[in-house]
């Protein structure tokens, strides 16, 4: 019995030490600028934040400054954007708070999208390419924030499909964003 007590103390008195090292291993939370698509939902001018609906149905609250950019909106800042609006926020996670830098309306009057395997993507030239379902080739330029902040998973690998959001500026398609289809 005392072999048994002697046992679970010295259990019970690892478990509290060893998670505490392997606590300070472990890797930083997300660093960056992140882009994620949802619906605006709900815009709170008061507060500086609106509410975004992603696809799986959670609602994220972001919150911005008055250097807000708004691309393909009517108008300027959030003030462009109406409930039920496609969006693609780009956002800054800054301790327990989610900090807009940008946001893309999507369709309508917004950014257009193309949907395409990832062929080449050339962050420091501010490049991408896709294959296009139809077999065609399209290379666009990528904005600075755009080559800075796509997902670092993307590679030249072929086998990545994502949609690329762009705008047309004197003629030219320019990527805004490019988001990994799940």
């Amino acid at each position: 019995m005392r072999t048994t007590i002697r046992a679970w103390t010295a259990v019970a008195f690892l478990g509290a030490i060893v998670p505490a090292p392997l606590a300070a291993q472990s890797p930083p939370p997300v660093q960056g600028t992140i882009a994620l698509e949802g619906t605006m939902t709900k815009f709170y001018r008061g507060l500086n934040a609106l509410v975004v609906t992603t696809m799986d149905g959670a609602e994220h609250v972001y919150h911005f400054a008055k250097g807000l950019v708004v691309h393909g909106g009517k108008g300027s800042g959030p003030d462009a954007l109406r409930p039920g609006t496609t969006v693609v926020v780009h956002y800054r996670i800054e301790g327990a708070e989610d900090s807009i830098e940008e946001i893309d309306s999507v369709a309508g009057d917004g950014l257009k999208a193309v949907e395409g395997v990832l062929m080449r993507l050339d962050r420091g030239g501010k490049h991408i390419t896709l294959k296009l379902d139809n077999g065609k080739t399209e290379t666009l330029p990528l904005t600075d924030r755009a080559a800075s902040e796509l997902d670092k998973s993307l590679n030249d690998s072929g086998a990545a499909r994502v949609t690329v959001y762009y705008s047309d500026e004197s003629g030219h398609k320019v990527a805004h964003a490019a988001l990994l289809l799940r």
